[in-house]
């Protein structure tokens, strides 16, 4: 069913080890894929100032019964004080590569 699996955005700095972060993610099995989008600049308001940041977007695919496992391995390994995770659901979307998640992530 579509809806077991999940899209999990979360950011990281620019310079930082994202091939480790996503590669140990992956071999956990607690994300069935890890996407490293090329740098970007991030705008927000941190404590009491505006910030402008270079980062990469990162995308994870796993199952919604992942979601738990992947958040607690997300804080320990993730250099922020407050990491972004954001769970967004699968509503639909193939077959062959949603059991795939399923079957990467167990």
């Amino acid at each position: 069913m579509p809806d077991e699996y999940v899209v999990v955005l979360s950011t990281l700095p620019a310079g930082g080890d994202h091939a480790r972060f996503a590669r140990t993610l992956v071999d956990e099995r607690v994300a069935a894929c890890v996407n490293i989008l090329p740098a970007m600049t991030s705008v927000y308001r941190w404590k009491e100032g505006i910030e402008a940041e270079s980062e990469h977007q990162v995308v994870m695919k796993t199952t919604r019964a992942q979601v738990p496992a992947l958040w607690n391995r997300v804080r320990d390994l993730h250099p922020y004080e407050v990491p972004e995770f954001i769970v967004i659901p699968i509503i639909d979307g193939n077959d062959a590569y949603l059991r795939w998640i399923g079957e990467s992530t167990t």
